[in-house]
């Protein structure tokens, strides 16, 4: 029997049209939320400037490419699907890039989001929780009203006054009794919103459980992809820079400065980096952007190495040296003329050192030393979970397989990329 397989554009073309029929009703929000934006904009424009937000263009970003994305996909379908040699590091490296982009539409719940913890606090996966709608303060008249109502169903705060967490509740002629760790409470029947005649209750899903404040494990290690892969990608980025420049430098200078970058280099490659990065954090605070230039800082070794070793052979090449005697500019010739040739090597280079900077990001989070408490971290995520091991251990394990998968597809996608642009390691 021919075994079927779905492409990597197919496979995201499924997972687009998962999430617009998952999420329809808060697409569709969204969309009104956006034309309310620009009609605010139009009729009171510093009202609207004031009122606007990160988190909500978040929104408005993941609307435009759920609609731009696959309209290119669909296009370009023929000439992307002639690529067929796919596994399963393609496939996890499109659900790590579609979470990445497309996290508010994936939980569609705050990170940091905590309520009613009695109620709420260390609860298992696929756990429950019954919640009770009370009715909205104010009513809704004007532009900005009409705006702030549909921004307030759209962007989730870490904070929501109008709901409640309950383990049970009873509705009776005076009110609403609910019950909250074996306290019983009651409210007025005036004091919740209605629907069908009766006071509006939903329930929620914690899907991987919640964590000792009740915060919800799968919206923390959705948004906490966004942060390994951010300070990733930033870290990787200043290193390439640094690591390109010096060896570049080294290399066509030679002599003294040659030796001095170098030993240089070989002080930082002795030097325990883990210590390195404690004390500059210790002296210098842990925020998002420290521990990315850190990180930076404490990885252009290798790159330096690859750069300055090319270029060392390539100075005496004959098309190089006429390009120095044409009197091109150390940027140029830096650009034109070395990167095509070190392009491979690098971007190698490049891929291993980004799963290194994650490694180490959650390292430092699980030390105490990564970007603090305003975001979360998979690192933090576990360390938190220490203290409860024994009462849930999805707080430990769920961020830990985030972890380990991450760094599995970067690395098998190094390798593989290595072995595409050097075909004799498949030897």
């Amino acid at each position: 029997m021919k075994r079927i397989r779905i492409s990597v554009f197919d496979f995201i073309l499924l997972l687009l049209l998962m999430t617009a029929i998952i999420r329809a009703s808060l697409l569709a929000k969204t969309g009104m939320l956006f034309i309310s934006c620009l009609t605010l904009l139009a009729t009171d424009f510093n009202k609207a400037v004031a009122q606007f937000s990160f988190d909500m263009a978040d929104y408005f970003c993941s609307l435009f490419l759920l609609i731009v994305i696959p309209t290119v996909l669909i296009f370009k379908r023929k000439r992307l699907n002639r690529h067929k040699n796919f596994s399963f590091s393609h496939y996890a490296a499109v659900v790590i890039l579609f979470v990445f982009l497309f996290a508010p539409m994936i939980t569609n719940n705050h990170y940091d989001f905590q309520k009613d913890i009695s109620v709420t606090r260390l609860l298992p996966p696929f756990s429950w929780v019954n919640v009770l709608h009370l009715k909205p303060n104010g009513e809704v008249d004007g532009r900005l009203e009409k705006f702030l109502s549909y921004k307030k169903e759209v962007v989730k705060n870490s904070f929501d006054e109008e709901i409640i967490f309950v383990d049970s509740f009873y509705v009776a002629e005076t009110g609403v009794s609910y019950f909250q760790s074996g306290l019983k409470n009651h409210l007025p029947l005036s004091s919740f919103e209605f629907s069908g005649g009766r006071p509006k209750t939903s329930s929620k899903l914690f899907l991987l459980g919640s964590d000792e404040l009740g915060r919800d494990i799968f919206s923390r290690i959705i948004y906490g992809t966004r942060i390994s892969i951010s300070v990733g990608l930033c870290a990787v980025m200043l290193s390439l820079i640094i690591g390109v420049a010096l060896g570049f430098l080294a290399g066509l200078s030679g002599g003294i400065v040659d030796l001095l970058l170098s030993r240089l280099n070989d002080m930082f490659l002795t030097f325990p980096v883990i210590f390195f990065i404690i004390f500059i954090l210790a002296f210098f605070g842990n925020s998002f952007i420290s521990v990315i230039v850190v990180l930076g800082f404490s990885g252009w070794m290798s790159l330096f190495r690859i750069v300055k070793g090319e270029l060392v052979s390539l100075k005496n090449k004959d098309y190089f040296i006429s390009a120095q005697q044409l009197g091109l500019s150390g940027t140029k010739l830096l650009l034109k003329e070395v990167l095509p040739v070190i392009a491979t090597p690098v971007i190698v280079n490049t891929i291993f050192q980004f799963g290194n900077v994650v490694l180490s990001e959650s390292a430092l989070s699980f030390l105490g030393l990564g970007i603090g408490n305003e975001y979360p971290s998979w690192g933090a995520m576990i360390n938190s979970g220490q203290a409860y091991l024994s009462q849930a251990w999805w707080m430990i394990f769920f961020p830990g397989m985030a972890i380990v998968l991450t760094l599995v597809t970067i690395n098998d996608f190094g390798k593989k990329l290595a072995r595409y642009f050097n075909p004799r390691l498949h030897q």
